[in-house]
């Protein structure tokens, strides 16, 4: 089985995003990067620019699916509806392909990664440098945050415990329906 997966790191000031390639169990980089958003000062553009680009990364690397960071929960409403908005871009480009999307939350991902949920973006850098076999450190670590998504989202595909248990569940309501036999009355 080979496959093609699209991380991407939402933001509205610099979006990172990585393509990892999986050849069996290899998991290999193909490239990563960052949308430097920092120079436009009108939200819209920013939002046609991340359209844009991850368009562009989806028509050159032809990925199979895209996984994204699920914007964790602020104080500062404004700015989780402009985080929101960059991510909601990101992933119309990919429906626009057809591309089965998925989210996780920023502490799943850590976790997976590096088995704490509290792991710096340094710790998550180190791990994936290992995991990947590769010396490459970009020069924003939403870059390395938008590959650890993809890597993430390779482990939850691939485990086939994870499928059997729970059945990838996206809410108690969803696990109660899947497992009836785990709950205690």
């Amino acid at each position: 089985m080979e496959k093609i997966i699209l991380g991407i790191d939402p933001g509205t000031t610099v979006l990172g995003y990585g393509l990892i390639k999986v050849s069996g169990k290899k998991m290999t980089v193909i490239t990563l990067g960052v949308i430097n958003l920092t120079k436009f000062k009108d939200h819209y553009l920013k939002l046609q620019k991340i359209y844009s680009r991850i368009h562009g990364l989806i028509e050159e690397f032809c990925p199979d699916e895209m996984a994204l960071e699920a914007p964790f929960y602020g104080k500062n409403v404004q700015s989780m509806l402009k985080l929101g908005r960059a991510q909601g871009v990101a992933m119309a480009a990919g429906l626009m392909h057809e591309i089965p999307i998925a989210e996780y939350a920023p502490r799943k991902i850590k976790m997976a990664l590096t088995g704490t949920g509290t792991a710096s973006k340094e710790q998550v850098a180190s791990m994936l440098a290992k995991l990947l076999d590769t010396d490459e450190k970009p020069e924003f670590l939403d870059a390395t945050d938008a590959l650890a998504v993809a890597v993430c989202h390779y482990y939850q595909i691939s485990n086939p415990i994870f499928s059997q248990v729970g059945g990838g569940a996206h809410s108690w309501k969803d696990f109660i329906q899947k497992n009836p036999s785990r709950v205690k009355k």
